[in-house]
């Protein structure tokens, strides 16, 4: 088994497949990981494993999500070595206790990442979701089947997670990435740089809805949370706490909506 080449989303290898007890040598797909690490202030912060593309907006999603920043004029500085793998950022005011606090950390492609301000800065930026926004269950079973056909990379590798940013009518902003929450901290970081409002969005995503996806999409205001996998129990306690509506288990003509079901209208067919 031998590396043939390498390019930013999958690395072709050569590998053994046994099928039906017969062995054949043939070529396969794998995602390619690589690790992060983002500079915070010109002091080293953490080290993210991720894909390689779109690491700007997963350096500015990852702040967002974790606090340090609100919107893209907190930033004084952003600056991405794709070679290295390193983001720059500067931020307009310093984070000196916050950044100390943190501390330096890896933190891995898997499922929890473990958030320290959890019962601190999430409790003080995570207000009650509001939204008036109501949108119909077929539309979120069209929007579910969109996110999956724009699955490029999971459909040459199977190794990936998916997330989106939809309004209404169509998915706004897409990209995938070896993690659940990299890939939505990438489509947050994005919608900040463009400044785009989240408070009328949906979030789609492939992956499990865990609490710090719901603890994201609440900083976030966003209304809608919605997946084709399971969320959790503390997520679905969560989401009913905040006041956004989850929805799980988005597949083929079905979903089940675990808080706030009155903004999803179910008209008969």
């Amino acid at each position: 088994m031998y590396e043939l080449n390498d390019n930013q989303g999958t690395r072709e290898l050569e590998i053994i497949r046994i099928k039906s007890g017969q062995r054949s040598r043939e070529k396969d797909q794998v995602v390619t990981e690589t690790p992060l690490t983002i500079f915070l202030n010109d002091r080293e912060f953490v080290t993210l494993l991720c894909s390689p593309d779109k690491q700007d907006y997963l350096a500015v999603g990852f702040l967002r999500s974790e606090g340090f920043i609100n919107t893209a004029d907190d930033l004084d500085e952003l600056n991405v070595d794709y070679q290295k793998g390193i983001a720059f950022v500067r931020t307009k005011t310093t984070l000196d206790l916050v950044e100390k606090l943190y501390g330096k950390r890896t933190i891995t492609s898997g499922c929890g990442k473990g958030t320290l301000f959890s019962h601190v800065l999430d409790s003080l930026q995570s207000k009650r979701v509001e939204s008036a926004m109501q949108i119909e269950a077929g539309v979120l079973l069209k929007l579910m089947y969109s996110l999956q056909e724009k699955s490029s990379l999971f459909k040459k590798t199977g190794g990936v997670h998916s997330a989106a940013i939809a309004n209404r009518e169509k998915i706004l902003f897409y990209c995938e990435d070896i993690g659940r929450h990299n890939a939505v901290d990438k489509i947050v970081g994005e919608c900040i740089l463009k400044k785009v409002p989240l408070d009328d969005k949906i979030l789609l995503s492939s992956g499990r809805l865990s609490s710090e996806i719901v603890i994201k999409g609440a900083k976030l205001q966003l209304p809608f949370i919605v997946s084709r996998s399971a969320p959790t129990s503390l997520s679905v306690d969560l989401a009913e706490q905040m006041g956004i509506t989850m929805v799980g288990f988005v597949r083929g003509k079905r979903l089940n909506v675990y808080s706030h079901d009155y903004r999803i209208i179910c008209l008969e067919s």
